[in-house]
């Protein structure tokens, strides 16, 4: 039976010769993938080596990216604005050095996605919402209170405002890194998921 079945391959093998694999090779279609659509969009079937250079090359940036470097930048602003208060109405050195680390991370993170926006265009009218009703923004009767509370008053105050605060950029972040497609803006995005979940962490145990 053994030497049979050998011989039957053989047969098949020398019938269809070298030019009959290639032309089986070139008869047998190309493997095709479905590709997930973006929301409201349906899905879309494409050859494996079309979807694999989509996935590598399509990484111009859409309305959620511009949305999210405009917003993100007014939102580390206030939290500019809250740490420049921190040396003189602070009475925790912890809350002193948290702000000095705030500040340090955000001010150059500003400056990414304002260089980020400059080389894709400039920004996008529209592409922002109201700054009151971005996620974690105190609201100017806070800030009012803020500057002028002074010692563990401002401590507990500031605490309590810049962790909402943190809250509210990692929502923006999360946001983005499930809309977005740009690669830049993404890494932005983990950085400040990464980062800002474990001030908030931290803060938590200050209170």
């Amino acid at each position: 039976m053994a030497a049979a079945v050998l011989v039957l391959a053989g047969c098949d093998s020398d019938a269809g010769g070298e030019g009959g694999s290639d032309a089986a090779r070139k008869a047998s279609p190309e493997p095709s993938v479905i590709a997930p659509g973006r929301p409201g969009e349906t899905a879309a079937t494409m050859s494996a080596k079309d979807a694999a250079k989509q996935r590598t090359d399509d990484d111009s940036p859409n309305t959620a990216d511009f949305t999210y470097t405009q917003m993100m930048i007014v939102h580390h602003g206030q939290a500019l604005k809250m740490t420049e208060l921190a040396p003189k109405r602070a009475e925790s050195s912890r809350v002193k050095r948290l702000a000095d680390r705030i500040s340090a991370a955000q001010r150059p993170e500003i400056g990414a996605m304002k260089g980020w926006l400059k080389s894709h265009g400039g920004p996008r009218e529209h592409a922002g919402h109201d700054h009151a009703t971005m996620p974690g923004m105190a609201d100017d009767e806070q800030m009012a209170q803020l500057r002028a509370a002074k010692g563990r008053a401002f401590d507990e105050l500031f605490l309590k405002l810049m962790i909402t605060h943190h809250s509210g950029a990692v929502t923006m972040a999360t946001d983005v890194l499930s809309d977005g497609n740009n690669i830049q803006v993404e890494e932005m995005a983990n950085d400040v998921v990464a980062q800002q979940s474990s001030e908030i962490s931290r803060m938590r145990d200050m209170r």
